[in-house]
């Protein structure tokens, strides 16, 4: 159970003095508060042998007084002290988390679900800063403001009468032992399907066009429900192992009070122990009653933080599967990309046994226009994203510059790249915001210059609040067109050196794809570029071609030396010719 706190003793070590002065300033606030029921049982015994004077009375009151300033003060201290660590705590896991997120490659993804992430950044940080807050609170005043009364009890008044009443002790233990068992296990199934039902909630709202267009609205309904039922049912398991603490505490306390009531009057009897003596005795049982539900607490929440740190932990230690940290120390530098050579390149995803490249050797020179073409599925995205080091399981090997890029950092090769992939990220923000994401500091007439790039100027003149105009959850208020052009000038204003466009032109019409192909023509002298399409007219500029069939490079070369060959780019060109003149016509 106080496994917990070794997990966290990096965070206990980084903090040991806020939380060294908070148990301390709530140790002295504990002694402080023993001191008053004392003074009540030496006023009661003043007044039953008629010794009480009105200065004695002032004097008591008085220091009854300060007693209760100096309480509230250092009570203050402790708080602020105390539940401030366990605010640092939640915003360092937090972070840890969100850089971890970052850092996972889409292999993580395919593990964790997004609701499963959500629940474990809400839900089980909130129970994991609770065990550095209200957990540290609980554990002293379960042990040392306990042990502090029963010290008290027993060597200022009567230590028979002490251990007699103390009796219920044990029994407590052993309950409460039990109690933390069941809830540590029910716990983890609450949050396992509170993660589930944050996940379906996600994949409802993203796909709620969808499930509008095929009527499936009382269908959905039905399963959220069936996920909120068995959330709750969980979760009221919970409960009921959680509402056995306080009766089971409150029967153990009453026995305590009864057997301390009952010899402590016998012991008043015998004049073992005076009237005051027992009433004093009487209020610090009254005190014991939170330190012994704080027993219970403390089990609650250490239960609680252990099984959600333990969802925590399992993200945070999933490693990143590229093979880069041996390179990371000493990772080699060059001020700009030339060259990039794949040789002889296979590559097979994680969990697949069919190679999605093979074999491929091409050679890019700085500057050069690339397009990549070939059937749904012949390797164009995989081919793109080897640059961008997704994924482990490559062969062969891929330089830039003559340096195997693995030798470089990911940082360094990524900044290289601007990537407009085929499904486009809009962030719920304006269209301004959209577009700096590329670079944060571009001026609107840097924007303006990269939309007439994107052929988007016309569009944002329409919108009513042309750049402010805000693009929705997942920019739903663009339609498919308008948000493929703001990913493209998102990558545009980058200026990279490296730009990757997936597919990237196939929501826009022949006329706009020109229009983008001839800026990115007079735009990209000197920089290079790889253009995958299914529209060959995309790609017919490049300087080179390459045609994947199953992954593999089965032509390549300039668009006039294909047309020539007679092979799949020829045919598939002069199908899409027929096409599009048909079309036309």
């Amino acid at each position: 159970m106080f496994m917990i706190f070794k997990k966290l003793d990096w965070f206990f070590k980084q903090y040991w003095k806020r939380y060294t002065f908070a148990i301390l300033a709530l140790i002295v606030a504990s002694f402080i508060d023993i001191i008053p029921p004392k003074l009540v049982g030496m006023a009661i015994d003043e007044i039953q042998f008629d010794t009480l004077t009105m200065e004695r009375i002032i004097d008591l009151l008085l220091l009854y007084g300060a007693l209760i300033f100096l309480s509230y003060t250092i009570s203050f201290l402790w708080d602020y002290t105390l539940f401030g660590g366990a605010a640092i705590m939640e915003k360092l896991m937090r972070t840890r988390l969100m850089h971890h997120f970052l850092r996972m490659t889409p292999t993580f993804y395919s593990k964790f679900r997004t609701g499963d992430l959500m629940a474990k950044s809400t839900n089980d940080l909130k129970a994991i800063a609770t065990t550095t807050g209200f957990g540290i609170l609980t554990l002293v005043d379960s042990s040392i403001f306990m042990f502090m009364i029963i010290v008290v009890m027993g060597f200022t008044i009567s230590w028979k009468l002490t251990l007699v009443a103390l009796i219920p002790l044990p029994i407590m233990a052993i309950v409460m032992h039990k109690y933390g068992s069941i809830i540590h296990e029910r716990f983890m199934k609450a949050q396992a399907s509170f993660s589930d039902m944050n996940n379906e909630v996600l994949e409802s709202i993203r796909g709620v066009r969808v499930i509008r267009a095929y009527v499936q609205e009382t269908q959905d309904e039905k399963r959220f429900n069936d996920m909120t039922e068995d959330v709750y049912q969980k979760n009221l398991e919970v409960a009921k192992v959680d509402a056995l603490f306080e009766p089971t505490m409150k029967i153990l306390v009453g026995l305590s009070y009864t057997i301390g009531l009952g010899y402590g009057t016998t012991l008043v009897f015998q004049n073992a122990i005076t009237l005051g003596e027992l009433v004093s005795f009487n209020v610090y049982l009254g005190m014991l009653i939170w330190p012994m539900f704080a027993v219970g607490e403390l089990i609650n929440v250490l239960q609680r933080g252990n099984a959600s740190l333990d969802r925590v932990n399992e993200t945070l230690t999933y490693p990143n599967d590229l093979d880069q940290p041996k390179y990371d120390k000493h990772a080699k530098s060059i001020l700009s990309p030339n060259n990039i050579i794949f040789k002889t390149l296979s590559f097979t995803y994680p969990g697949s046994e069919v190679q999605s490249l093979t074999n491929v050797n091409l050679e890019v020179l700085k500057g050069q226009t690339i397009g990549i073409v070939g059937k749904t599925g012949a390797g164009k995205t995989t081919l793109l994203k080897q640059l961008l080091r997704e994924y482990p399981g490559r062969k062969g090997t891929l330089t830039i510059s003559g340096v195997p890029i693995e030798e470089f950092s990911i940082d360094q090769t990524r900044a290289w790249i601007g990537y407009v992939p085929q499904d486009q990220v809009m962030f719920s923000k304006t269209i301004r915001e959209n577009i700096q994401f590329g670079r944060t500091n571009a001026t609107d007439k840097e924007i303006n210059r990269v939309m007439e790039m994107a052929s988007f100027l016309d569009d944002i003149n329409n919108l009513p609040q042309g750049l402010d105009t805000k693009v929705g959850e997942s920019g739903v208020t663009l339609s498919g067109g308008q948000k493929q052009r703001v990913a493209l000038a998102r990558a545009f204003i980058k200026d990279p050196e490296i730009l990757l466009l997936d597919d990237a032109l196939s929501a826009v019409d022949g006329k706009t794809e020109a229009m983008i192909i001839n800026h990115l023509k007079n735009d990209r002298q000197g920089k290079t570029t790889f253009i995958t399409a299914h529209r060959m007219s995309a790609v017919q500029h490049a300087d080179t071609i390459v045609v994947l069939h199953e992954g593999k490079v089965i032509e390549m070369g300039p668009h006039q030396d294909l047309i020539d060959t007679n092979g799949w780019y020829s045919r598939q060109y002069k199908l899409q010719q027929v096409v599009e003149q048909g079309e036309v016509s």
